[in-house]
């Protein structure tokens, strides 16, 4: 993951609605979702959650398969770890960071 790539995936996770999406997506693991399902999961119109999911696909985080009348939605699990790599690349300089139940790096 380049540099664009990461600051287009956060932009779009940086939105109370869209970060609800991407969870619900990963819960949901490689079965995936239908709009209709999350719609009703996360208590949001369909149109609202259109707007979300494009948002999400768009920025890499997200991929849809058309099944005979239903959109699936994933998340794409290889975008977020690459994600999270980008952002733990240089943890610790470079070192092996173990996190701590305080939630912060013991390098």
């Amino acid at each position: 993951m380049n540099e664009a790539q990461t600051v287009s995936a956060l932009s779009a996770l940086a939105h109370t609605q869209r970060l609800r999406v991407f969870r619900a997506l990963v819960i949901a693991g490689l079965e995936g979702l239908t709009p209709s399902v999350l719609a009703e999961q996360l208590a949001v119109a369909r149109n609202t959650l259109s707007f979300h999911l494009k948002e999400l696909t768009h920025a890499g985080l997200v991929t849809v398969e058309q099944q005979g009348r239903n959109l699936i939605y994933r998340a794409d699990f290889a975008q977020m770890n690459g994600l999270l790599g980008y952002l733990t690349e240089h943890c610790c300089q470079g070192g092996v960071c173990e996190v701590s139940e305080s939630s912060h790096c013991d390098c």
